[in-house]
């Protein structure tokens, strides 16, 4: 009760990897030496085995939203069209950034907690069919929301437009096949699953965006994805890099493999469905029912009581820190990430919380009903049933 340690229960900033945050100490390295030049071609290829792709995968200096502006700013030319699918705050993103470079945005949206339909973005390309990219949430964090990239990536692989997935917390939390569906852009953040503080963005390219990009006319400079392309095959980055989170990064990568991202993956996957579990056995709603995301899970407050004052709860009296709705949706969602470095203990804990802060805010809680309902969801993964 006297003793609150934090713990960091968003989708990102999440928690570190202890090995990862070990490792920056190491940080007095220069970029220009042979010790940061033997490092970083090994990081870069780590990195393309986990995204899981042949293809380039360049890192930037940024956090992910530096990422999404170099997807714009490297393949289009102003006045390109662009068919942007909005269901959300970071939706609208894309939406922003198409502006701020004068493209033409043909923005499909959709309610906040439902996401585009993939024949609407086909019904958009055909009424379209000079559109140079199609952009779009992987996850909705805002809205614990996900699209379905596959079948988007069909659609748009039979075009001359580049698909462009903002991955940001969809990487390690669901299976995006980057080769085989034709992902050409795909967007990566370091605080999300890749357990490191943020600053770093990842941006995988296809051989069909690099085709995009030897004609592409807009204005870059930092973010010349060229540019690092070249340095990168020298073993070097363009610019400055964050030395030390290049060391996080490469340790962070390590467990990622010895884990198997489709381990990695599998962990967000229970973690949401048994989160989801929970919230039906205590009687509270999801935001997105239809479409959920693996890697977080938005409920809504319960009639009449502000989220707000469940995610004060959670910090008052557990020093917990979970996330408010975001935009039009803040006090009506609180929302638990599970991307990362999550593992059942954190859930079994974060659920028995949201139990008590409910309780202590007058909502009827049987208590120890939604840990029961976790804890069912982990014997059905993990344990073998007791012999007959």
């Amino acid at each position: 009760m006297h003793i609150r340690k934090q713990r960091l229960l968003t989708p990102g900033p999440t928690p570190l990897l202890p090995r990862a945050l070990h490792a920056m100490m190491a940080s007095d390295i220069h970029h220009r030496t042979p010790d940061f030049i033997k490092l970083y071609p090994l990081v870069l290829a780590d990195l393309k085995e986990v995204y899981g792709t042949k293809g380039d995968v360049l890192i930037t200096v940024s956090s992910g939203t530096g990422g999404l502006e170099a997807s714009i700013s490297n393949f289009f030319s102003e006045g390109d069209t662009i068919i942007i699918a909005s269901a959300g705050k970071f939706g609208e993103r894309w939406a922003e950034l198409a502006k701020a470079y004068r493209l033409n945005a043909v923005v499909l949206t959709a309610e906040y907690g439902d996401v585009v339909a993939p024949e609407r973005i086909e019904q958009a390309l055909r009424e379209n069919p000079s559109a140079q990219g199609v952009a779009f949430q992987a996850s909705e964090t805002s809205t614990g929301a996900a699209h379905d990239v596959r079948a988007i990536a069909e659609i748009v692989k039979k075009t001359g437009a580049l698909c462009i997935v903002d991955a940001i917390t969809g990487l390690g939390t669901m299976t995006l096949d980057i080769d085989n569906w034709g992902l050409d852009i795909v967007v990566g953040g370091s605080q999300k699953a890749f357990m490191i503080p943020p600053g770093l963005a990842f941006i995988s390219v296809s051989e069909k965006a690099w085709t995009h990009n030897a004609t592409a006319k807009l204005p870059r400079l930092y973010f010349d994805l060229k540019k690092e392309k070249k340095m990168a095959d020298k073993g070097e980055s363009a610019w400055t890099p964050n030395v030390s989170l290049i060391l996080a990064l490469a340790e962070s990568l390590k467990y990622i493999r010895s884990l198997g991202m489709d381990k990695l993956i599998e962990n967000a996957e229970l973690l949401a469905k048994a989160t989801r579990s929970a919230a039906a056995a205590l009687g509270l709603e999801l935001f997105a029912p239809n479409s959920p995301s693996s890697s977080v899970t938005a409920i809504r407050s319960p009639k009449g009581m502000d989220s707000s004052e469940i995610v004060k709860g959670f910090r008052s009296q557990f020093g917990s820190i979970i996330a408010n709705g975001q935009g039009s949706m803040k006090g009506q969602i609180f929302r638990i990430a599970h991307l990362g470095y999550f593992d059942f203990a954190d859930l079994f804990a974060v659920i028995a919380e949201l139990e008590l802060v409910l309780y202590s805010k007058g909502f009827p809680v049987e208590l120890g009903t939604g840990v029961a309902a976790v804890q069912k969801v982990y014997a059905e993964a993990a344990l073998k049933p007791p012999a007959a």
